[in-house]
């Protein structure tokens, strides 16, 4: 165990909010006029007739270890993040709930980047190939948002990798910090006339807390923004990320996590449990206007992934596949007028192909055996959508829209030896959208919405629990309707605030399970019905150009409404597991104007259910932060070192709950309290 190291700070009563993006500059910021993209139709924070976030360039980078997304988005009230630790089962992302059953990479959340979709057509998505210390800007749409981007859109996180800067500069940060983490990243960008740069490449290492925990990523990412003329443009975004090392500790019961929490699982070790990966992605946005008030825009992207894993079992225990997936789309925009009344509609369809050739072998603790499973997996995806935006008087507007989406899945059984799993799901949904935005004030806005979201199992998910290849045959999406009214507004222009009030009804909710044979791999089942009833709230106070505190909380009412097992078992009135009923955010950020900074921030999460019965879980605990550091430039240099303590305070913690695990192996334990720092050289031409 570490040597422990005393440190004391003042109290902290500060929080959260939607961040806009700053420069790095001496100072704060003033709270600038926030615009949302992710609605598709391009609109001021103030008129949007949803829940939106928006986290600015220096909350995700400034001072930051950059190990995952969760260190900028824990602000946002109704998005609940955990594992930022274990490498091998991506970060989990819940938005209201939805993407809690993941046990591995992400559900029912969209995540976009630079507008390319992170998230496949089945459904299942991944942060891993996301460079977090390219990234300027991250919108967080919260709650049912089917009609913008179809299947698996209970929430939408989108990207933006930062955009050229005005001056050149060539960027080289250096970072380490205790448990073996190190990472170098060497960035530029730069503006001519017509084309605007920016590429990165980062690399960095990781032993981890827990035995069985060493990861290595790669990451190179480009943007390159070309202005054809005519105000015509055309982005290209690149990536390709190379994991080849991500291992992974297992879940353990709750008398191993408490006496020995740095162990990993006895079976994971044994069977060298963990993964690889390595991906390339590139995509093109184009964009045109046709004549005053319509444009296009069409996009497209290709990307193929190679994975490989071993999970702690032997039959079926070494998963292998080769995976290319590629899309794109159209969209037309008409800015004009309705009856009088400005009025803006888009238009457009959305189209995604998935291809996996997947086969699985005998895991011979840790060696590769007979092959046990041969498949072709196939997703195909169509939508179209409309989405229209009346302005109803100078202060109210009227936004209606509606998408249809087809999506077929398709196996194609290669290991005969067992029977052919030959089979194809075909299916559909309608998802609608009604809602408005009133300005009550200059100051303050009403908005309220009726939407619907649905979610199609992943090609994963669709395991079938009775062996062999193929789909569950008894597995179905599930759909949500969600009711919410918000108020927003700002006051004396210094601070900022948001509340949220929604009720979202679910049917044939997709829960995880495992069964005793292949413990560690994941089977599903539809609950009945479940609801959920939440409140959130974000406030930003700008006290002084100094000083800024944010504030975010939570409160969430998630259960299954119908749920009866196979067995006759009810689950009716418990807790959806994976979700917690009280989070609360806060941040005390302090600027001087000789560039000195610091920022301290503490995040409460409530207690947690791990299985349906709500029979174990964890008890509430609270994680506190810190990160100072300062920033002093010359004409052609700019000179950045930070230092950062996670969990300051030392809290005994889990820092990812696997839901629903056999035997009680529900817990892995978070890191105790742990040093980082590093230093940015910011060479200016």
């Amino acid at each position: 165990m570490q040597d422990k190291t005393c440190l004391t700070i003042a109290s902290l009563a500060a929080i959260a909010v939607p961040a806009v993006a700053q420069t790095q500059t001496a100072g704060l910021q003033p709270l600038e006029e926030i615009v949302v993209t992710a609605t598709r139709i391009e609109t001021t924070l103030a008129r949007v007739p949803a829940a939106v976030s928006v986290v600015g360039q220096d909350v995700i980078q400034l001072g930051r270890q950059q190990l995952a997304l969760d260190e900028a988005l824990s602000r946002v009230p109704g998005l609940f993040l955990q594992n930022r630790y274990n490498f091998a089962q991506d970060l989990r992302i819940a938005v209201r709930g939805f993407g809690a059953r993941a046990n591995f990479g992400i559900r029912g959340v969209k995540i976009l980047v630079d507008g390319i979709p992170e998230t496949l057509p089945d459904g299942q998505g991944s942060v891993d190939s996301i460079d977090i210390g390219a990234a300027s800007q991250i919108e967080v749409l919260r709650g049912p948002s089917s009609t913008l981007y179809g299947n698996a859109a209970g929430g939408v996180i989108a990207v933006t990798t930062e955009l050229a800067p005005e001056r050149p500069f060539t960027d080289l940060r250096l970072s380490a910090g205790e448990y073996g983490f190190s990472k170098v990243q060497f960035k530029a960008g730069g503006r001519s006339d017509r084309l605007g740069y920016l590429v990165s490449l980062s690399d960095s290492e990781y032993d981890g807390y827990r035995e069985q925990s060493r990861a290595e990523n790669t990451q190179l990412t480009a943007r390159l923004d070309f202005d054809l003329g005519e105000d015509r443009q055309f982005l290209t975004v690149f990536n390709h990320t190379d994991q080849p090392v991500s291992d992974d500790p297992g879940g353990i019961n709750a008398a191993q996590a408490a006496s020995a929490p740095r162990t990993a699982r006895d079976q994971n070790l044994n069977y060298n449990g963990g993964e690889a990966l390595e991906q390339t992605r590139i995509g093109f946005v184009y964009s045109m206007p046709l004549g005053e008030g319509h444009e296009i825009t069409a996009r497209n992207y290709y990307a193929w992934r190679d994975f490989n894993n071993r999970l702690p079992f032997g039959f079926g225990g070494q998963v292998e596949f080769d995976r290319f997936f590629m899309g794109g789309g159209f969209t037309y925009s008409n800015e004009g007028s309705w009856g009088g009344r400005r009025n803006r509609l888009i238009v457009g369809f959305d189209f995604d192909e998935q291809d996996d050739d997947r086969r699985r072998y005998m895991n011979n603790l840790g060696t590769r055996g007979a092959l046990t499973l041969d498949q072709n997996e196939s997703v195909g995806s169509r939508g179209i959508f409309l989405q229209n935006e009346l302005n109803l008087s100078d202060t109210v507007d009227l936004r209606f829209g509606i998408r249809y989406d087809e999506i077929e899945f398709d196996v194609t059984d290669r290991f005969l030896g067992n029977g052919d799993d030959s089979g194809k799901r075909k299916l559909d949904d309608v998802s609608p959208m009604l809602g408005f935005s009133a300005e009550l004030s200059d100051s303050v806005s009403l908005y309220g919405t009726w939407s619907s979201a649905f979610e199609t199992p992943t090609t994963t998910e669709y395991n079938n629990p009775s062996g062999g290849g193929g789909f569950n045959p008894t597995l179905e999406p599930q759909t949500a309707r969600n009711l919410e009214f918000g108020l927003r507004g700002s006051i004396a222009s210094r601070h900022r605030y948001e509340v949220a009030v929604f009720n979202i009804e679910v049917d044939d909710e997709l829960i995880p399970f495992e069964v005793p044979g292949s413990p560690g791999r994941d089977y599903f089942v539809n609950a009945g019905e479940s609801t959920r009833d939440g409140v959130e709230f974000s406030f930003t106070a700008q006290a002084t150009d100094r000083l800024r505190a944010t504030f975010s909380y939570t409160h969430s009412d998630f259960t299954f409404k119908e749920f009866t097992t196979e067995s006759g078992r009810s689950y009716a009135g418990n807790t959806i597991p994976g979700t917690v009923e009280d989070l609360l955010f806060g941040e005390l950020e302090y600027r001087h104007p000789n560039g000195w900074y610091g920022a301290v921030d503490a995040i409460h999460i409530g207690d947690q259910y791990a299985n349906n019965a709500n029979s174990a879980g964890t008890d509430a605990y609270t994680l506190t932060n810190l990160r100072v550091g300062f920033e002093r430039e010359t004409e052609s240099l700019v000179i950045s070192p930070f230092v950062g303590v996670n969990n300051m305070l030392d809290e005994t913690y889990t820092a990812n709950l696997r839901i629903n695990a056999f035997g009680g192996r529900f817990y892995e334990p978070g890191p105790d309290r742990h040093l980082y720092a590093g230093v940015t050289f910011r060479f200016l031409r």
